[in-house]
């Protein structure tokens, strides 16, 4: 399949959407088609971090979200926050969820796929499912809805592991893809969404100082 070559146009800046602020973390909304982190290049630079770091200047960052998905991200607010929330995601021990809209209409109601991935170097940042030389990934899956005149599925995604691209990947080796994924999807799919219908709707965890049980959701934008 032929990557289209990418030229970066982020949406408009109209503020951050915050959805929580303490003197540890900051919790917030990132839209789609905005990085999370600079690129490469200096027509790159503009990012999630980039904005928030203008506001919060002493914000890292801890995850990152694919360009073209939206939804929750959590910033660390000082060097030891970062510290704990990354061993917090090296641990699994930060729960994620995504909505997703795929193509065709999946009969069973919930399942997994269980596919290793790697990086495919000659055709970077795309990944491929290598049985060989793959690193473990699980997503679990659950049917929300199905549009039969559509002919598409709306599905909670539940990735146990967080590799590069991985929801995407899994959804198109499984013979779903997500609607609008201009990496992975066929041209046909890619056409019936004008972005990509993946968005990290809940994340949970525990908060990096006092060990607080911690719950953030976002309602996908489709």
């Amino acid at each position: 399949m032929a990557i289209q070559e990418f030229v970066y146009q982020p949406p408009a800046d109209y503020g951050l959407e915050l959805l929580y602020c303490d003197a540890q973390i900051l919790v917030l909304n990132k839209p789609s088609g905005l990085l999370s982190v600079p690129g490469r290049g200096a027509t790159r630079c503009d990012s999630l971090s980039v904005r928030v770091q203008n506001e919060y200047p002493e914000a890292l960052v801890v995850h990152r979200l694919d360009m073209d998905t939206s939804g929750i991200l959590m910033m660390a607010r000082n060097k030891f926050a970062q510290r704990q929330l990354s061993l917090l995601f090296q641990e699994r021990r930060v729960t994620k969820r995504y909505m997703a809209v795929v193509d065709g209409c999946i009969p069973a109601d919930g399942g997994e796929v269980d596919l290793p991935l790697i990086t495919d170097w000659p055709n970077r940042p795309r990944q491929v499912v290598d049985s060989v030389r793959g690193k473990p990934s699980l997503t679990r899956y659950q049917v929300l809805c199905r549009d039969v005149a559509m002919h598409t599925t709306r599905l909670e995604l539940a990735p146990e592991t967080g590799r590069s691209h991985q929801l995407r990947v899994h959804m198109y080796a499984f013979g779903h893809a997500i609607l609008g994924d201009n990496l992975y999807a066929s041209a046909a799919v890619r056409k019936k969404s004008q972005r990509l219908l993946l968005h990290a709707t809940a994340l949970a965890f525990s908060h990096p100082a006092t060990g607080e049980p911690m719950q953030f959701t976002s309602e996908a934008p489709f």
